[in-house]
């Protein structure tokens, strides 16, 4: 039976979360019903967003430590915290409640604790928030520490920028389909509609929304005049040089916002072959080139089992963007601060590894292989490229003639900034010899 307590679903997902159970967004979908969906999805993220700050403000009022086989409970006064905290609903009807959700995580015991939690916050929280300020810094950002101290040690002159930009809300940004419309003239077509909207500064293509809408709301979405889709990965089709006739693969494709802007860009490809190994995000791509009204040969696939996909033609141009920690998105995934491990990140790189050296075989000579993560971390990105290069005499670093992002020795690093700004992403292009 779904929980029809808001806040007590909030803190089941929250707390399977932190068990290493599915992502926010998996869990999220399962509830788009909800009749308080946005509610739900409001306080999931700010919980996740805040999570650290939030954990040490329930630790300070407690005056013992829960039970593990209740870490439901200490979800749930995450979950109201925040909300006293950060949102602007009424203190009685947050106390109400969230002490009422004690009855459908089956815990009426702790409806007197949660009461008493949330009210002792309210009556100390000037007093707590100084506590915050004084608290080690991932307290202070709310990051987790392992990551923090990784950020500082690569990242040192920009770690205050990266901090604030992956704890803000992400801002909208869209995708014009240029073989349909103007980014000028869809601005104009936005301003019509009472929708606020600005070009983007790094991709031609770009459109950032004052304020996020839903799809539905978007005056030229259904008819395909634009995508949803953050500016940095926007990027990739101008530095993979398409050109007619090209074959080209996507490789690790979905949700296949890259796959769409690269048929957009050049509608006379040879062949665009699109693999992802998760039958769902597969069926996302055939719905995003369904509406935009393109084609695609699809393949639900392990990349890394070739005979399963590849037809034994040789490509022009190969896209990977490869599985990553996501470390450049945090804003968008806040999650990723919970279900992430410092010992995923060696895992990673050799997945990382792998899928290079399983598909530089299948470039033509001469052909482009762009490598894209939305990780700030070095070893996914500049130290990767370094050992592939290291290691494959054919293989050939193609600089990067761009004025965004920071400059590393085999690719450029966007950095995740300003809210008007794009994603954490990392670029490197290299020449099959």
């Amino acid at each position: 039976m779904q929980q029809e307590n808001v806040r007590a679903l909030a803190a089941t997902i929250l707390k399977r979360l932190l068990d290493g159970s599915g992502s926010l967004s998996f869990h999220l979908a399962r509830h788009k019903e909800h009749k308080d969906y946005s509610l739900l999805q409001e306080i999931c993220f700010g919980s996740c967003r805040s999570y650290y700050a939030l954990e040490f403000l329930v630790d300070e009022l407690l005056d013992k430590p829960l039970k593990k086989k209740d870490g439901d409970i200490k979800c749930l006064l995450i979950v109201g915290i925040y909300q006293l905290k950060e949102l602007s609903i009424p203190d009685h009807a947050v106390l109400n409640e969230t002490v009422s959700a004690t009855q459908e995580l089956n815990k009426t015991w702790a409806k007197a604790l949660v009461n008493a939690i949330l009210r002792n916050y309210l009556r100390q929280k000037e007093s707590l928030g100084k506590s915050i300020e004084t608290a080690p810094d991932n307290i202070q950002h709310s990051f987790p520490d392992w990551l923090l101290q990784r950020l500082n040690s690569v990242w040192p002159g920009q770690l205050k920028d990266i901090l604030a930009g992956s704890n803000q809300r992400p801002p909208m940004t869209l995708r014009v389909n240029q073989g349909k419309t103007s980014r000028a003239d869809l601005i104009e077509s936005l301003a019509k509609n009472n929708i606020n909207a600005n070009a983007g500064e790094l991709a031609e293509t770009a459109i950032y929304l004052d304020k996020p809408k839903t799809v539905t709301e978007i005056p030229g979405f259904q008819q395909g005049l634009l995508s949803v889709q953050d500016e940095a990965s926007q990027l990739a089709v101008e530095l993979l040089r398409l050109e007619s006739g090209h074959r080209v693969l996507d490789a690790c494709a979905a949700p296949g916002g890259k796959t769409c802007h690269m048929l957009e860009s050049e509608c006379s490809l040879t062949r665009l072959v699109a693999v992802d190994l998760v039958p769902d995000r597969v069926e996302r791509i055939r719905e995003n080139l369904s509406r935009l009204s393109l084609q695609a040969v699809l393949h639900c696939a392990d990349i890394l089992d070739r005979d399963s996909w590849w037809d034994s033609e040789l490509f022009d141009r190969i896209l990977v963007d490869a599985p990553c920690s996501a470390t450049g998105v945090i804003r968008r995934h806040p999650d990723i601060k919970l279900l992430r491990s410092k010992q995923d990140i060696q895992k990673l790189v050799v997945l990382q590894g792998q899928i290079l050296e399983t598909l530089w075989p299948c470039l033509e000579k001469n052909g482009l292989l762009l490598y894209a993560t939305c990780s700030l971390l070095p070893e996914e990105n500049d130290q990767q490229i370094e050992r592939f290069l290291r290691s494959t005499d054919s293989a050939k670093y193609e600089g990067i003639a761009a004025d965004w992002g920071v400059e590393c020795r085999y690719g450029r690093q966007l950095l995740t900034g300003a809210c008007e700004g794009p994603d954490g992403f990392f670029y490197s292009l290299l020449r099959k010899s």
